[in-house]
């Protein structure tokens, strides 16, 4: 329906253009202290349309163009935090400080039209940007519409690749972008991405940001044998293909790789943090040097045009927070641009240098009208030199992985309870509750050196406390959501600790209430674990029914853990009410038969060893032999072959065979009615609980970790390993940013012949949720509740690394061997292991990781609590959906957006391919109108990925491949709530909603 909006129905469509500025509904930003420095005159540049590629420089078609690209790369943390790096604190560190980074660059740029600068880190931009003066803010505006002031990427941090998850990253662009939105309208929104430092580039990422809408990606680090090859065959350029469900070019992506990392040519460097020569142009003076450096330039940049199949080649002059004082590289720069294109008169040179910007360059590709090639696998590993394989940050610091995993689950519920209560959630009786801080603060962990674990220890507490500090506003707010939704005020407790056991509410109380909320589409079945006294409970479900429970002794503590499974409806919530029973204590209940089984998983052990041998699949009569068993590898230090010392970034073992934890394990099996239970006990900094619950098809191994002992003088990488007969032939799979799945085959890269210096390394790939291999009948998938290196490096093996202590800097700048101390020392985490046949095993492993990225909160109260209004009944239970969305299909975003607009992503979550059986790879129709409880749909605007242009009016440029034409569809048009997902297709959406009185 199109036209006004009515109660019972749904307005879609739009107004033409981008999407319009939004007031914030929450308060605005106390006023920060003004710039510090005087502007010089400003001096307008002509031809001053809107930025784009409207505002591009002229080139010279008949000449070799060099794009000179002024730029600055801004660590959100690294060797200092993020107020350090910011206010220029502990420059004995680093010599950075972004503020004075912006005011130099904007001073500089005031001085000559022609000159440009692009940036990136909008964490860094937006803080700085509210410190200004409207004068002064005006006048960046104007910079950014002719173009002088550009930016690239656009996200609050340039993210890592390897280990975040897709959804965290789409969150952390859209944040960004849309202060870029709200702040300069069209004219801030980038063209590009830009990528420059991260180690490694999925293909995942690729597609995200084609479906964000970027016209190319830039990226700097790429492995030195594919560099070279590359080179060869003149395809540094190419068009990346990066999904084999999407229909191209949904996700095709214009893909460019920069001649130098990111850094300036050699000898062309002139910052301050440089020692390059700046130009002497004085014929008199002893140091004069011009002729000599036009001369140097013009042989780089023709060397380089050779790598390059256009008449255009770019150069990166700046790098790591350059540009605080701008005017040395501008000055210089100036003097380049001047004394090189006087060359082509003087002297005939075929060589014109100009000021220009990524977005510009690729304009002059895409009308070059080339046929391009085309990339379909990612770049994973990465490795700089023989020996120097960046896979070991996949699993650096696994605490503050996990850490991140668990709060972008947090956020979550946080989001959708602040979108389901409306107002209510912010300001409510528990205070003033905000999503903001938590969605900020996981912004800023995608940052490349923040969830990859490769900054400083300082750093990386300071990443944990951002989220810490980003948790307790959304404490606030989901407690006022809930006591909205429920009708109840009660004392709200979040146990933080439960994945240690701890939780003083339940260790104490006589009697307490357990809020579990489930953030999935459709209802869950989840079993509560709590920690509590030595007594029996009676637990009653929402309709005051008891239901079975369990108590179960921890045999390595002596202490009780309650248990009750808890049924959750979709997109809401149940209350569970606890109580002790009086004078009766829980019956131990050891077993000496090592097998522990339900109704559709049978594990046996050996008991000999206490190992995992044999998992059973009772449902689909798939019997397999695996056996699982923790090791280590000894950390190089450095040898003959090379220096090379495995570090935070790098992973480099000193032997292929890695060393056994323990060949055996002490054991303690528990059996109750509601688990069964094997505790391994390895060593005493290793251990595992191997668990089945009722009606689970997966098996569960929560194994622990820590302190690693280097006593001995050794660094250690330990592993989960799996054995197994599969003939797998080389072949295993791994998951690409939580998404779609890759195909990875030992010792080989697709797009050249590999060789390959580190049999171990050069084999692992990053494991963002699963990984699994298969002998084409039975698939032995294992999940993982972080990111973790992965690998099969024999047939039927498949290994997980689960944490690293190092002696030794790996000697890519942290300068800092990674080995913690205090709580990083200890890790536990999940793998849950899946047997299935092929052909079924997609909606095993999908499904189940779904859950696992959005598992159930709980929330605790001790009951009693006063109604929330008097004239309206309590309830126990809620859900926000009116109708259960089908298993392909995920929520994966429900947020507040405006003061009654809301974001909403809906995605199908199944590849081409993964039917099972069940039809999950069929496009799904959904329709969107009274779909939701809780509010009601007025009006329906669908955007791109990051909520930043409306669908119907984005375009992107189109680009010509070897691989023949490529269709490309008319603009999206959205006519009514009623919409169809394909496989791997997210649809995003701006939703005008009225909140329904009751809740």
């Amino acid at each position: 329906m199109v036209g006004d909006a009515r109660p019972s129905g749904v307005r879609v469509g739009g107004c033409r253009g981008a999407v319009e500025s939004r007031t914030s509904f929450r308060a605005p930003r106390p006023p920060l202290p003004p710039l510090s420095f005087l502007f010089v005159l400003f001096l307008a540049a002509p031809c001053a349309w809107a930025a784009g590629y409207k505002t591009c420089p002229k080139v010279k078609p008949d000449m070799l163009n060099v794009h000179l690209v002024p730029h600055t790369h801004d660590d959100v943390g690294w060797l200092k935090t993020v107020d350090q790096y910011f206010y220029g604190i502990y420059n004995n560190i680093q010599q950075a400080g972004v503020q004075y980074i912006l005011d130099s660059v904007i001073s500089s740029l005031l001085a000559d039209p022609t000159r440009r600068f692009i940036y990136v880190e909008i964490a860094f931009f937006s803080r700085w940007w509210h410190q200004q003066t409207n004068a002064t803010q005006k006048i960046v505006r104007d910079l950014v519409r002719q173009g002088r002031l550009e930016f690239a990427n656009g996200g609050w941090v340039m993210n890592d690749e390897a280990t975040t998850h897709y959804g965290a990253i789409i969150d952390q662009m859209t944040l960004g972008l849309r202060f870029l939105e709200e702040t300069f309208g069209s004219d801030g929104r980038p063209r590009v991405a830009w990528h420059i430092d991260p180690f490694g580039h999925s293909r995942e990422q690729a597609s995200l940001f084609a479906q964000m809408g970027f016209d190319g990606f830039f990226f700097g680090r790429l492995d030195y044998q594919d560099k070279k090859v590359r080179e060869t065959a003149l395809q540094m350029e190419q068009v990346w293909r990066a999904s084999a469900s999407l229909k191209p070019p949904t996700a095709d992506l214009f893909t460019s790789v920069l001649p130098n990392m990111y850094s300036p040519p050699e000898g062309l460097c002139w910052d301050m943090l440089c020692a390059d020569k700046p130009f002497v142009e004085d014929v008199r003076s002893p140091e004069y040097n011009a002729k000599e450096l036009v001369h140097h330039f013009l042989k780089l940049a023709t060397d380089q045009g050779k790598l390059y199949r256009t008449k255009h080649t770019v150069m990166t002059m700046g790098s790591d927070f350059q540009y605080e004082n701008a005017n040395m590289w501008f000055k210089n720069l100036d003097k380049l641009i001047q004394l090189v294109n006087a060359q082509q008169q003087a002297n005939g040179s075929r060589v014109n240098v100009l000021y220009s910007t990524p977005t510009c360059y690729l304009w002059e590709l895409n009308k070059a009208k080339l046929n391009w090639s085309v990339k379909k696998d990612d770049f994973f590993p990465y490795a700089d030199g023989p020996h120097m394989f960046w896979t070991g940050y996949f699993s650096s610091r696994p605490a503050l992985k996990r850490y991140e995993r668990l709060s972008y689950n947090f956020l979550q519920v946080c989001n959708q309870l602040e979108a389901l209560a409306g107002p209510a959630a912010n300001v409510g009786p528990y205070g003033s509750g905000d999503s903001a801080p938590l969605n900020e603060a996981m912004a800023v962990l995608q940052h490349h050196d923040a969830v990859s674990g490769t900054s400083r220890q300082h750093v990386a507490d300071d990443y944990a406390r951002q989220l810490s500090e980003g948790w307790r506003p959304c404490q606030v707010l989901m407690s006022n959501a809930l006591a909205h939704l429920s009708g109840l005020k009660e004392d709200f407790a979040f146990c933080r600790k439960l994945n240690i056991s701890i939780c003083p509410l339940t260790q104490t109380a006589e009697r307490f209430q357990v809020i579990v909320y489930n953030p999935l589409g459709r209802k869950v079945d989840w079993m509560v674990r709590l920690p509590v006294s030595k007594h029996v409970y009676l637990v009653r479900d929402p309709g005051g029914k008891t239901v079975p429970s369990d108590v179960v002794t921890i045999p390595s503590s002596d202490s009780q853990e309650l248990l009750f499974s808890a049924l959750v409806p979709a997109l809401g919530f149940s209350i569970y009410s606890v109580s002790q029973m009086p004078d009766q204590s829980p019956q131990k209940s050891w077993s000496r038969d090592l097998v522990i089984q339900n109704e559709y998983l049978r594990a046996r052990f050996d008991p000999d060893t206490g190992l995992l041998m044999e998992l059973e699949n009772l449902e689909q009569n798939l019997l397999l032999p695996v056996r699982q068993a923790f090791y280590w590898y000894n950390a190089s230090t450095g040898n003959n072959l090379s220096s090379q010392a495995s570090g935070a970034y790098i992973f480099r073992p000193n032997r292929n065979k890695p060393l056994f934890v323990s060949r055996w394990a002490q054991t303690h099996l528990v059996k109750a009615s509601l688990v069964q239970e094997v505790h391994q006990n390895f060593s005493a900094w290793c251990s595992q609980v191997i668990r089945l619950y009722p009606r689970q098809r997966h098996l569960e191994l929560e194994w622990t970790v820590g302190p690693i002992p280097v006593g001995d003088g050794w660094g250690k990488e330990v592993i989960s390993r799996f054995d197994t007969g599969l003939a797998t032939g080389g072949l295993f799979y791994t998951d690409s940013n939580g998404r779609e799945i890759l195909e990875r085959r030992r010792d080989y890269r697709p797009t050249w012949k590999l060789n390959q210096t580190e049999p171990v390394a050069g084999n692992y790939y990053p494991v963002n949720s699963r990984i699994y291999i298969t002998d084409g009948n039975m698939q032995l998938t294992v999940l993982t509740d972080r990111s973790q290196g992965g690998s099969s490096l024999t047939d039927g093996s498949l290994e997980l690394m689960v944490h690293r202590r190092l002696l030794k800097d790996d000697a890519r700048g942290v300068g800092e061997p990674l080995n913690r101390e205090g709580s990083g020392l200890w890790v536990r985490g999940r793998h849950l292991v899946l047997l299935d046949k092929k052909g079924t095993a997609a909606a095993s492993h999908r499904l189940q990781a779904e859950m696992e990225v959005l598992a159930p909160q709980v929330v605790l109260a001790p009951g009693g609590g006063a109604r929330y209004r008097l004239e309206r009944a309590p309830r126990t239970q809620f859900s926000g959906l009116r109708r259960e969305l089908p298993p392909s299909v995920r929520l994966l975003t429900l947020a507040r957006w405006g003061r009654e607009t809301l974001l909403l992503r809906l995605e199908h979550q199944f590849a081409v391919g993964e039917d099972s059986g069940r039809n999950l790879s069929s496009p799904v129709t959904l329709d969107l109108t009274n779909l939701f409880s809780a509010f009601t749909i007025t009006h329906l605007r669908e955007t791109t990925l990051a909520a930043n242009q409306l669908l119907a009016y984005a375009s992107r440029l189109q680009w010509t491949t070897d691989a023949g034409p490529t269709p490309h569809p008319s603009p999206s048009h959205l006519v009514s709530a009623t919409i169809t997902l394909h496989p791997m297709e997210i649809r995003t959406f701006l939703a005008s909603v009225q909140w329904e009185e009751d809740g």
